[in-house]
């Protein structure tokens, strides 16, 4: 009777340590990434092959944008500020230009300098067409951007994305307004374990 109590005991620790090894984001989308590879605000390349990984956050900007892009931007640093503070490590800020016919590597710098985001861990992107960036969105991030001929604005998804570590799209939260903070930590976090 005591060796059956203890076989029940241990598949019970084996199963409750395979679930939480298994731990995944409430209700993923698992969009899978193709791979890339652009220019940062450095200029240099950077993409997929620097994330593999790590955990990221993405979204999609350009500098000239009236409406949604400063809250999204003062929002990232703010993610950003909330995340170092959380106490996570080896997480990376990744912002597509979807202008990038305008948006040099420099200007893209000096736009994320106005909001004070820290560099170190965010890139942002450019180096590619128009029509490359419209693909890119809606094949890897099911999210519409079109550039319209009668204005200088672009229409573009206002989302903040969380990236697993194998490059998968896991959740996708507001990026203009009540940004929920909280959850996309502790998502990271889930991610991370």
């Amino acid at each position: 009777m005591k060796q059956k109590k203890w076989l029940v005991f241990i598949v019970t620790i084996l199963l409750l340590a395979l679930s939480a090894c298994d731990k995944d984001v409430k209700d993923p989308l698992n969009y899978k990434m193709n791979t890339f590879s652009y220019q940062d605000q450095n200029q240099q390349e950077y993409g997929l092959n620097e994330l593999k990984g790590k955990v990221w956050v993405a979204d999609f900007i350009f500098t000239s944008c009236t409406t949604v892009c400063p809250p999204m931007t003062a929002h990232m640093t703010k993610l950003q500020e909330e995340v170092k503070k959380s106490g996570i490590k080896n997480i990376e800020f990744v912002s597509f230009s979807v202008d990038p016919q305008n948006d040099s590597p420099q200007a893209l710098k000096q736009y994320v300098k106005k909001f004070n985001g820290n560099l170190e861990n965010w890139h942002l992107l450019t180096g590619y067409s128009q029509k490359q960036i419209k693909s890119f969105a809606m094949n890897n991030f099911k999210v519409f951007v079109q550039k319209p001929k009668d204005t200088d604005q672009i229409i573009h998804g206002t989302s903040f994305y969380l990236i697993n570590q194998e490059g998968v799209v896991k959740k996708d939260y507001n990026g203009v307004s009540d940004v929920p903070y909280a959850q996309i930590i502790e998502d990271i976090k889930i991610l991370q374990h």
